[in-house]
């Protein structure tokens, strides 16, 4: 499901820039994507949209999140604490990250390889239209074994 997700980010400039789903699935299918992760990775994102309309005009700037057992044995303390990196740095909002952990909820399994949140953060952004900072990007993006220490 993730590499239907990565290569959606990588080619379509935004959600609205795709085509509809019968004709999504056959383009994934054609790219070589089994149905079923395409079937999976195209119902994660409606769920991501689903999502969106929930939490549209919620501001809560002040917000503090405590995570249930269950979220904290789903997400892992890897991921839960990159989402905490993400808040403090000022670019992941409350909304927006309620977002990514009802999100990253939906996948089965845990706890969540940090990784497949990395992804999931993405395709929030992605989702909602907006484009994180380059620094973001890196740490989305870049294995920090990979990382050039200047």
């Amino acid at each position: 499901m993730f590499d239907v997700l990565v290569y959606l980010y990588e080619n379509y400039w935004r959600p609205d820039a795709c085509p509809e789903h019968d004709q999504l699935t056959r383009k994934l299918s054609s790219v070589g994507f089994e149905s079923d992760e395409i079937e999976e990775a195209l119902t994660w994102l409606d769920g991501v949209a689903a999502v969106a309309q929930s939490h549209v005009g919620e501001q809560g700037a002040q917000s503090v999140r405590v995570y249930a057992p269950v979220e904290q044995e789903h997400l892992g303390d890897a991921s839960i604490g990159f989402i905490s990196f993400l808040e403090s740095a000022g670019v992941l909002p409350p909304p927006m990250r309620e977002m990514v952990i009802d999100r990253a909820s939906a996948i089965p399994g845990g706890p969540l390889n940090l990784e497949d949140l990395k992804i999931i953060v993405l395709m929030v952004f992605w989702s909602l239209g907006e484009e994180p900072d380059a620094l973001i990007l890196d740490e989305l993006f870049v294995d920090e074994e990979d990382r050039l220490i200047h």
